[in-house]
């Protein structure tokens, strides 16, 4: 493998421009990342194998612990053909407040043919006043897998806060072969009205996105999956279909951190079951 990092961070604006460049091969039946690229403030830690070599665990890091007006990251990742790669973060992204200045995030995937991806990053905590857009966009050759998911909190409810002043911006789309299988905006100003609006927040702080795409999931999958909703989420709201290119989607809409993740990696594991005969295996940096 080869890597390098390096700092960038203006002395006149004092804002981050991190990149970061990860590529995965397969060979010989391992899963190698074989070249990571780092730009502070994000870092890639070494990989691990705890389902054994075929599927590479790697965890990112976002050194400067939060994102702030100004910032922008770019995560560019590709999987060569056959590579399987679970990839998450260290923590949850925390997006704090600005005084005017709009963080974004864009992150580009790429996937060979017959790669397969978990994309499990922890969940995005954005406050009170803060102007956050991520987008982040999936391209899939034939025969490829992308499973992932996207879990946003808005206002540090812990606190008491709510989402009162800032704007919101999410934007997915997954293609395969130019065709998009699926394309996904989001936008939200925050304010009373959307908080408690039944289009809005509905007085809920969490809104939360489970994909799978590139495999055919068959309808008993998308009914034991709605099952498993009726075990996990005791107060959220939920939906699950089956999308037009014959994957899955979930959402959800919530209070509980706890509560979606447990969820979400319920309907992982079955997925896990269903196409790779094998069950979820954890990152070892998520706290039981």
């Amino acid at each position: 493998m080869t890597s390098s990092t390096s700092l960038s961070i203006s002395s006149q604006s004092k804002h981050w421009t991190g990149k970061l460049d990860l590529n995965y091969s397969h060979q010989d039946g391992t899963t190698k990342l074989s070249q990571a690229l780092a730009q502070a403030p994000l870092k890639i830690q070494r990989a691990f194998y705890p389902e054994g070599p075929e599927l590479c665990h790697s965890v990112i890091l976002h050194t400067a612990g939060g994102i702030v007006g100004g910032d922008r990251l770019v995560q560019n990742i590709e999987l060569e053909a056959h590579s399987q790669v679970l990839l998450t973060t260290a923590a949850a992204t925390k997006v704090y407040r600005s005084e005017g200045e709009r963080s974004e995030q864009i992150i580009t995937i790429k996937l060979g043919e017959n790669a397969y991806l978990e994309w499990f990053p922890q969940e995005t905590v954005i406050f009170n006043q803060a102007i956050y857009q991520q987008d982040l966009r999936v391209e899939l050759a034939k025969n490829a897998v992308f499973c992932g998911w996207e879990i946003t909190r808005l206002g540090r409810t812990a606190r008491g806060e709510q989402f009162l002043t800032g704007d919101w911006r999410s934007r997915i789309e997954i293609w395969q072969a130019g065709y998009p299988l699926w394309i996904d905006r989001q936008g939200l100003q925050g304010n009373l009205e959307i908080i408690n609006s039944p289009n809005g927040l509905n007085q809920k702080a969490i809104v939360a996105t489970f994909i799978w795409l590139g495999h055919n999931v068959g309808q008993e999958v998308v009914t034991e999956a709605r099952e498993l909703g009726k075990s996990w989420v005791k107060e959220g709201e939920i939906g699950i279909t089956q999308t037009q290119g014959e994957g899955l989607l979930c959402r959800y809409r919530g209070n509980s951190t706890t509560e979606v993740k447990h969820y979400f990696e319920a309907i992982w594991g079955l997925l896990c079951q269903s196409y790779r005969d094998r069950p979820a295996i954890h990152p070892r940096v998520w706290i039981p």
